[in-house]
């Protein structure tokens, strides 16, 4: 389990294909994984993946080429920074929202405005197999790379987010481009209500637009 709440950023140092799959060594900032063990969960970019090796501050993980394709650690390359967090422990803080780590799909960013210190994003949500708006609503909340985010403004095809400078310097946000992909994560109790109110309107033979 994560909280949404972004612990800083990490840098590739290996990205290695190995069959269909991919090895990956980051480097995390000094002291930040102390006391960490090998079977662990980590968030990386919001993606919940498993330690296979510990060497100091570099940690290794083997990623299946499932996740590969629906996220946007297939896009990783050496030097490229990430957003991570470690998992939650019992009795810790919940400062964000209960997220999983198993991203749904991944977002393009179409738009950056930045005005003083005001940053807003916006991300084209597709229509694909698993359509991702379904569960998005304004002023609800989303995991977009592993960090606990508010949906500001929606429309049909996007949603936007407005950030605070401290969420830009905890994060890899500050340096998104337009077109990058972006993970986006629904939690399961919104995707349960949903289908739950969607099955019951249905039975009762009343169609949503």
């Amino acid at each position: 389990m994560f909280t949404g709440i972004v612990q800083g950023v990490a840098t590739v140092a290996l990205s290695e294909s190995n069959g269909r799959n991919k090895k990956l060594d980051i480097c995390f900032p000094e002291g930040s994984m102390l006391n960490q063990q090998l079977g662990a969960s980590v968030a990386i970019n919001g993606v919940c993946l498993t330690v296979s090796d510990i060497q100091a501050d570099t940690l290794s993980f083997d990623v299946i080429d499932t996740t590969l394709a629906l996220t946007n650690i297939g896009d990783l390359n050496v030097h490229d920074q990430v957003n991570f967090e470690r998992a939650a422990r019992m009795g810790d803080e919940v400062g964000g929202h209960v997220m999983s780590g198993h991203i749904m799909t991944a977002v393009i960013v179409s738009g950056i405005e930045k005005v003083e210190e005001s940053v807003h994003i916006r991300f084209s949500v597709a229509k694909d197999k698993i359509d991702a708006r379904r569960y998005l609503f304004d002023k609800g909340y989303v995991g977009l790379n592993g960090a606990s985010l508010t949906i500001s403004a929606i429309g049909d095809d996007w949603i936007e987010v407005s950030l605070i400078p401290e969420t830009l310097r905890l994060t890899t946000f500050g340096t998104l481009q337009i077109g990058d992909r972006v993970n986006l994560e629904v939690d399961a109790h919104t995707q349960s209500t949903v289908d739950t109110v969607e099955r019951v309107l249905k039975q009762r033979g009343i169609v949503l637009p």
